[in-house]
């Protein structure tokens, strides 16, 4: 079972949430709220962002680095590891 199929409800929790904050940013840019709120709202939405990043990536590197079958599914998972860190730092 995949760790993502096991944490399914808390990491749907939090993408729930994140959704919400995003139609917050909606509702403020039509309600022509103050750019410092509006800026306030992103840097949750970031913050909120890194951390349900940083988890699912915590979980990839225990059950697919850590606890691997094998050393192929070990290197596979480090070739994902990198493909998503070259994109995530552009």
């Amino acid at each position: 079972m995949s760790h993502t199929i096991r944490q399914q409800a808390k990491l749907l929790s939090r993408v729930r949430r994140l959704k919400g904050q995003m139609e917050a940013v909606e509702r403020a840019l039509e309600a022509e709220r103050p750019c410092g709120e509006i800026l306030q709202l992103l840097a949750s939405i970031r913050g909120a962002l890194t951390g349900l990043t940083g988890e699912v990536l915590e979980d990839h590197l225990h059950e697919h680095i850590l606890h691997a079958e094998s050393e192929e599914g070990r290197r596979q998972a480090v070739d994902e590891i990198a493909d998503v860190l070259k994109t995530y730092l552009r």
